[in-house]
């Protein structure tokens, strides 16, 4: 038996070039760039930051219209600044969170792209339950939908990195220790899901807390920072 014979038993030789490429592993999606992604994915971040304060710019006009002194648009309208910093601070803190997933992301799934959207879905939402805060104060509902948001957003981000945890060929060949660094951010992720669960549970069974709860974001990452130093002893 000839060569090319050996070559087309074993497979390693001798395909067919005329035949469409097999799909990927694992249902890649072919096609896909996973950089365009995380360019179209902040572009929406950065747009739906922006409208947090057309709000606050719309008291301006309202202002001058009603002969009022400039000092009470502040003044006069605390709530609502306050829920804007809040929202500021909450999408700045999950888009980060976003930006550090996709760090060593090369390659992408339908699932993945699909849940990435039901994340960008939540970011979009969130100035409308803000808006609400500054108009409606400390109501329960407001506050159950603003967190009902938020959480929807870590889910889907957990998803994600549950996705890639997974796959680890969506990775970037070129990142050092990008397996271990997406199963870090994984626990975390997993972590602050249920963080924001109970900041919502506290914040409906306390009213006073509600927003304050928040703070509760901050130990998952500092739970994992202990995990690392008692690790490297």
């Amino acid at each position: 038996m000839g060569a090319s014979g050996l070559s087309n038993e074993t497979g390693t030789e001798g395909a067919d070039t005329g035949r469409a490429p097999a799909p990927g592993p694992r249902g890649l999606e072919p096609g896909a760039s996973a950089e365009r992604l995380l360019l179209f994915t902040d572009a929406v971040a950065a747009i739906s930051i922006t409208l947090l304060i057309l709000p606050l710019v719309d008291l301006v006009p309202e202002a001058v219209a009603a002969h009022e002194e400039p000092s009470k648009v502040i003044t006069d309208h605390l709530d609502q600044i306050w829920s804007f910093l809040l929202s500021f601070v909450v999408i700045s803190n999950v888009w980060l969170e976003h930006h550090r997933t996709f760090a060593a992301v090369g390659k992408l799934t339908r699932p993945l792209m699909i849940w990435n959207m039901g994340w960008l879905l939540a970011v979009v939402v969130l100035p409308l339950p803000t808006e609400m805060i500054g108009a409606f104060g400390r109501d329960r509902f407001v506050a159950a939908f603003y967190y009902a948001t938020l959480l929807a957003s870590m889910v889907c981000r957990s998803a994600m990195l549950r996705i890639l945890k997974t796959t680890p060929e969506l990775l970037k060949d070129d990142v050092p220790g990008a397996h271990r660094r997406v199963s870090d951010l994984y626990t975390e992720g997993y972590l602050n899901v249920i963080a924001v669960a109970v900041a919502l549970a506290l914040a409906l069974a306390v009213p006073v807390l509600q927003y304050y709860s928040l703070l509760l974001l901050a130990v998952p990452r500092r739970i994992l920072r202990f995990r690392d130093r008692a690790a490297a002893r």
